[in-house]
């Protein structure tokens, strides 16, 4: 028997109303609320649910805020009884979870959560009902969380489509620092050393540096109110990194000294990291869990008319071939693009001569 037949989402920013949309889709009834009206009235015009207040308590409460507001907004719930059980989806766990024994919550009823999916735009309008299709969704139990409300939390992630991870909230902040929120902030230092480069050399930027950039992208604001709730565990990491990119930093040098023997020591040192740096990217989780496997590239010039990549990705279909990822890069001043499609390896030459039937320039 279905657990969460009612929803309240209070915030309807990109995570709480991309919840919403997967949860209406489903006919759960949802109800929307949110300090910014126009942000609620949004939600509701996309169909992620009602602005009706309900007249009984909901199934489950879903505080979709920053971090730093998540006791508050949750305590405020409670008070009025809003709901039987209760979660949250911000980015960190401890100091929600700390906030909320603070203000006297009733911790049995509420279970901390964290779906591992987002986008660079946030906002209703950047919401999706798919957003959580396949991703990871963090669960972080107080040390009285009732079996009950953990149930009903489970439910919501798969009514997401998510997958479910109980964690500790500490050790969930530990991970989401090593894996996204210190990454967010090396990404911006190479971002930033862009900000005053002059025009010539912006113009030679290729796939590498728009790949390690992308994530810098984000809106400011809402990654200072994340590193803000975790900032000692990122500055930790951040440290570690310091001492790495010294090391780096006097191989490199070392590498253009003229002591044959130093050069050989710095050569040794950046073969390392980049042999260590290889290694730790292989053991990023794939498709269903696996390790990423090593993928060939395909590159094909595309035109800028609508239905192309499609294409592309129909022919790739029609030969047997799945695309694991996809990166456009198009031309400055041209009228076309670069579609770099990565598929496994094997699968590169039956995709390469399938597109040059076809007309394809490669």
């Amino acid at each position: 028997m279905a657990i969460v037949r009612s929803a309240l989402v209070i915030g309807t920013g990109l995570i709480g109303t991309s919840a919403a949309l997967a949860l209406s889709g489903q006919g759960v009834t949802v109800y929307l609320r949110d300090i910014d009206p126009a942000a609620a009235r949004t939600a509701a015009a996309l169909g992620a649910g009602t602005l009706d207040a309900p007249s009984d308590a909901v199934d489950l409460a879903i505080v979709a805020v920053s971090p730093a507001l998540v006791g508050n907004v949750l305590a405020a719930a409670q008070a009025e009884g809003a709901a039987r059980h209760y979660t949250d989806v911000a980015s960190v766990k401890a100091e929600p979870q700390h906030e909320a024994i603070a203000l006297e919550c009733d911790t049995s009823r509420y279970i901390g959560g964290h779906p591992m999916a987002g986008a660079e735009r946030n906002g209703p309008l950047a919401a999706r009902a798919d957003l959580f299709e396949g991703c990871t969704w963090v669960l972080a139990p107080t040390s009285d969380t009732e079996t009950e409300t953990l149930n009903t939390a489970l439910e919501l992630v798969a009514l997401c489509g998510a997958v479910p991870v109980v964690m500790n909230a500490a050790a969930h902040d530990r991970g989401v620092a090593l894996v996204s929120h210190m990454p967010h902030v090396m990404a911006s230092l190479v971002a930033a050393r862009l900000d005053a480069a002059e025009d010539r050399a912006l113009s030679l930027a290729g796939p590498g540096v728009r790949d390690v950039t992308r994530i810098a992208a984000a809106e400011p604001a809402l990654w200072l109110a994340i590193l803000s709730a975790n900032a000692l565990v990122v500055a930790d990491l951040l440290e570690e990194v310091a001492a790495d990119l010294g090391s780096a930093i006097a191989g490199l040098r070392e590498m253009a000294s003229t002591d044959e023997s130093k050069r050989r020591e710095g050569r040794s040192t950046v073969e390392n990291l980049l042999a260590t740096g290889r290694s730790g990217r292989t053991r990023i989780s794939g498709k269903h869990g696996a390790r990423t496997a090593p993928y060939e590239v395909v590159a094909v010039r595309i035109g800028d008319e609508a239905g192309e990549l499609a294409k592309l990705l129909t022919c790739a279909g029609q030969v047997g071939v799945n695309i694991e990822d996809v990166h456009i890069d198009h031309s400055d001043g041209r009228g076309d693009g670069l579609a770099h499609l990565s598929v496994t390896q094997g699968s590169a030459n039956t995709l390469r001569e399938a597109f040059a039937a076809r007309g394809w320039q490669l």
